[in-house]
C-alpha cells in the first residue's frame, strides 16, 4: 500500500486502520515488534467547561505539510528503532467524537515506539501551522494546545 507519510485531509477521508495497514507494508517493517497508533478526537467539553458545538481546524497548507515532514524526519532520525511514522491531520469543521489527528508508528520495541508517537503529537501541537477554533455554547476561542 503506497500512502503519503504526512497529509492534511478532510473528515472521513482516511481511517486509522488504513494507516496501520500502510505502516505494516512499509520497508523495514519486518524488524518491528510494535505498532502504536494515536487517534485524536473532538472532546465534548470545551476549555470553558461548556458543551462543544464544533472545532474548526485551519492550516497554512504548505507550511503545515513542511512542518509535518520535518517532525516525521526528526523522530525517525532521532530514534533508529522507529522504522516508520505517519502523521495525518484533519482540516475541517468537526463535531464531538470526530477524528482530528492520526499518528501511527512502527518500531522495534514498544517503549521507543510509544515515545515516538507522543513526541510527534507534542510537536504537531506546537510546531505545525495548524490552528483550531473551539465553538462552545458559551462562545468561541482559538485554542493553542
Amino acid at each position: 500500500m503506497n500512502m503519503d507519510k504526512v497529509k492534511l485531509v478532510k473528515k472521513g477521508e482516511v481511517k486509522l486502520q488504513d494507516l496501520v495497514e500502510a505502516v505494516k507494508s512499509s520497508e523495514g517493517f519486518s524488524e518491528c515488534g510494535a505498532i502504536v497508533a494515536f487517534n485524536g478526537v473532538v472532546r465534548g467539553v470545551g476549555h470553558d467547561g461548556s458543551k462543544v458545538l464544533k472545532l474548526c481546524y485551519e492550516a497554512y497548507e504548505e507550511a503545515a505539510l513542511q512542518s509535518l515532514k520535518a517532525i516525521r524526519q526528526k523522530i525517525l532520525t532521532g530514534n533508529p528503532e522507529v522504522k516508520e511514522l505517519v502523521i495525518y491531520h484533519v482540516i475541517d469543521e468537526l463535531e464531538s467524537g470526530e477524528d482530528t489527528v492520526f499518528i501511527v508508528a512502527a518500531g522495534m520495541h514498544r517503549k521507543e515506539t510509544f515515545k515516538a508517537v507522543l513526541e510527534a503529537l507534542e510537536m504537531v501541537k506546537t510546531e505545525a501551522a495548524i490552528w483550531k477554533k473551539e465553538v462552545t455554547v458559551k462562545g468561541e476561542a482559538w485554542i493553542t494546545s
